[in-house]
């Protein structure tokens, strides 16, 4: 009984590890790269960012920017058109955070 519980017990530790090191990534990499992902964190942004907006931006967006950085605004940036954003002002909110980063490249497509 006992080869039979490490047996069934292995499938879940392989898990666990699997779990860890992603999460471990996620971290070093908060918006891990993907355009989707940088999308759902910028949400704080929503309202500053669209067109012709002359809303400032919230604490909870400079927030967002500040914590997440300039990989997630180029991700987004450079990613696929989205409804209702302004890239133009998208990249405008480094400056209006304070945030210290290298502005964005954009990427011809």
């Amino acid at each position: 009984m006992t080869k039979l519980c490490g047996v069934k017990a292995l499938p879940f530790l392989v898990l666990v590890l699997v779990l860890t090191v992603l999460g471990e990534q996620a971290q070093a990499h908060p918006c891990g790269s993907t355009f989707f992902s940088a999308l759902i964190q910028m949400i704080p942004c929503r309202a500053a960012v669209a067109p012709f907006s002359p809303i400032q931006p919230s604490e909870a967006c400079c927030n967002a920017v500040k914590t997440l950085g300039q990989p997630c605004l180029c991700t987004l940036v450079n990613g696929p058109p989205i409804s209702g954003v302004d890239r133009n002002m998208a990249l405008q909110l480094p400056d209006k955070c304070t945030a210290n980063f290298e502005p964005c490249e954009i990427m011809k497509k």
